[in-house]
C-alpha cells in the first residue's frame, strides 16, 4: 500500500509521504498533449514518467484513477488548421490518433480517462461563471473573460514568484489590451471571425488554455485530488494559473502533491519545436529504433534530472533491454531436476525489495534499476552453476515479470516467430542433431542477420529477438 511511498512536492519543496485523500485510492491528473502536430519524445518523457508513477503505485497495491487530458482547441490548433485549410476538428483528430499510436508503441498505459477540452465546454463555462460571480474574473468588451490576479494574493506560490512581477511565457495575443492588468490571463476568449466558438451561459467564445485543465481535472477527480504531473515548463504560468482559478472558485485546496519532470535535452539544448531539435516517435521507430529501448531511455533517468538523449543513451538502453530479455529467456528455458536452491528466496526478496523501496523514494529509478540488474547478475551466476531447480527458475521468472509490470520494457515471453524464421530454427535443430556444425553456424548467422539471437544451452536451443538500434 502507500506506506513508505514518498514524493517531492514542487509547491512545498518537501519530500512527503503519500497520503491519499481517500485511503487506498490515488487520484492523478497529468497534463497531456496539445494536438496541433506530432508529439516529440521530450513530451513523451513527461507522459512516461507519469506512466511509471501509475504503474508503481498499482504494483504496490493501490487503486489509481489516472486522468490525462487532450487539448483539442487552442491558438496553435487554430493556426495550424487555417494553414492547412482544414477544420480544427480534423486537425486535432489526426494528431490525437498519432499520439495514441505513439503512446501504445512506447507501452504507455492508457489513462482511465482522456478527456478532450471540447467535450467539457459546460464544465468550463460553469467554472468561469463562478469566478465572475465571486469577483475573481471580469468581462471585456470583446466578450473575453480574464482572471483578476489582484484578487488572489497567493498567486505565484507554486513558481515562487513575486505576484507583482510581469507574466512571462504566457499564450497571450498581442492585441489583448482590454484587460485590467497585463498580468491577468484569459479564461474565456471572445468570438473572432474564422475561429471556432460556442454559445454558452457566459456568452459566445471559446475556452482559454489554463481553464481547460482545471475544469477537466475537477470533473473527473473532484475539487481536490492527490497528484498533478507535468513538465517543468508548465509550472508557470499553466499550473500556477490552475491553482489560482481552481481554489478561487472552490475555496478548497486544489492538489495535494505537484510533480514536475525535467527537460529532455538533445544536442546540448532543451528539446523544443522552437529550437528545431525535435525527435518524433514515429520517425525514430521508422528508422529501426526499438520502441522498448526508446521507452527505457526515456524512463531510466530520475524524473527531476535533465535527460540527455542521443546515440549513446539509446545504445545503453538497447543493451539494458537485451540483458533483461536474455535473463527472461534463460529462465523460461531452464530445466533442472534437483532440489531447490536454498538461497533463492532471499535473493529474490533482496532484488524485489530493493526495486520497490527505490521507487517508493520519489521514483528513484536509477536505484531501482541497479537493484534489478544486481538481481539479474546473481540469477545468471546461479543459472551457469546449475544450482537452480526448475521451480526456482519459474519463481525467478515470475519475480522479473512482476517488476517489468512497472518498467514495461521486456519482450513478450510467448512471442511467435514468423513461419520462415521458425523454419530456420527447426532446420538448425536438425543440423545440430546430425552434427552438421557448419550448417548450424550458417543458420545461426542468418537468423542473427534477421534479428533473432540463438544460443545453445544445456536446456537446448534458445532464441530471442534482438533489440533494434536504428540506423
Amino acid at each position: 500500500m502507500s506506506d513508505g511511498i514518498r514524493l517531492r512536492d514542487t509547491l512545498s519543496g518537501d519530500v512527503r509521504p503519500l497520503e491519499p485523500l481517500e485511503p487506498g485510492h490515488v487520484r492523478i491528473y497529468s497534463c497531456g498533449p496539445t494536438v496541433y502536430g506530432p508529439t516529440h519524445i521530450g513530451n513523451f518523457r513527461s507522459f512516461l514518467f507519469a506512466d511509471l508513477l501509475v504503474r508503481h503505485l498499482r504494483h504496490r497495491g493501490l487503486r489509481v484513477t489516472w486522468v490525462m487530458n487532450i487539448t483539442d482547441i487552442d491558438d496553435k490548433i487554430i493556426r495550424g488548421a487555417a494553414a492547412e485549410g482544414v477544420s480544427t476538428v480534423e486537425l486535432a483528430e489526426r494528431w490525437t490518433g498519432r499520439f495514441l499510436v505513439d503512446a501504445d508503441a512506447l507501452g504507455m498505459t492508457r489513462p482511465d480517462v482522456d478527456p478532450r477540452a471540447t467535450g467539457h465546454i459546460p464544465q468550463i463555462t460553469s467554472l468561469v461563471a463562478t469566478l465572475i460571480e465571486r469577483g475573481h474574473a471580469y468581462r471585456t468588451e470583446d466578450g473575453s473573460v480574464f482572471f483578476r490576479i489582484a484578487s488572489w494574493p497567493a498567486y505565484g506560490v507554486l513558481a515562487k514568484l513575486d505576484p507583482e512581477a510581469m507574466r512571462v511565457g504566457e499564450r497571450v495575443e498581442a492585441d489583448e489590451y482590454a484587460k485590467e492588468e497585463v498580468r491577468d490571463f484569459a479564461v474565456w476568449k471572445g468570438p473572432k471571425p474564422g475561429e471556432p466558438s460556442w454559445s454558452t451561459e457566459i456568452g459566445e467564445g471559446r475556452p482559454g488554455w489554463h481553464i481547460e485543465c482545471s475544469a477537466m481535472s475537477m470533473a473527473h477527480l473532484g475539487e481536490s485530488f492527490d497528484i498533478h504531473t507535468g513538465g517543468i515548463d508548465l509550472v508557470f504560468p499553466h499550473h500556477e494559473d490552475e491553482i489560482a482559478q481552481s481554489e478561487a472558485a472552490t475555496g478548497k485546496p486544489f492538489v495535494r502533491t505537484w510533480l514536475h519532470c525535467a527537460h529532455l535535452r538533445m544536442g546540448g539544448e532543451k528539446m523544443a519545436k522552437s529550437v528545431g531539435n525535435i525527435a518524433r516517435v514515429a520517425d525514430l521507430l521508422a528508422s529501426g529504433v526499438s520502441p522498448r529501448a526508446l521507452r527505457y531511455a526515456l524512463i531510466a533517468v530520475h524524473y527531476r534530472a535533465a535527460l540527455n538523449y542521443g546515440d549513446d543513451s539509446l545504445a545503453a538502453a538497447t543493451a539494458a533491454v537485451e540483458r533483461i530479455d536474455a535473463a527472461h529467456a534463460a529462465l523460461a528455458a531452464y530445466r533442472e531436476d534437483r532440489p531447490d536452491d536454498p538461497g533463492m528466496s532471499a535473493a529474490l526478496e533482496t532484488m524485489t525489495s530493493g526495486f520497490d523501496t527505490a521507487l517508493d523514494d520519489d521514483l528513484n529509478i536509477s536505484e531501482a534499476l541497479a537493484a534489478l540488474f544486481d538481481g539479474i547478475r546473481d540469477l545468471n551466476r546461479r543459472i551457469d552453476a546449475r544450482s537452480l531447480s526448475t521451480a526456482d527458475a519459474e519463481r525467478a521468472l515470475a519475480a522479473l515479470r512482476s517488476l517489468d509490470e512497472v518498467l514495461g520494457v521486456a519482450a513478450p515471453l510467448e512471442e511467435a516467430l514468423e513461419p520462415e524464421l521458425a523454419a530456420l530454427l527447426e532446420e538448425r535443430v536438425a543440423a545440430r542433431a546430425s552434427k552438421d556444425w557448419a550448417a548450424s553456424d550458417r543458420l545461426r548467422d542468418e537468423l542473427a542477420a534477421r534479428g533473432v539471437a540463438v544460443e545453445d544451452t544445456r536446456d537446448g536451443q534458445r532464441w530471442r529477438r534482438l533489440v533494434a538500434t536504428g540506423g
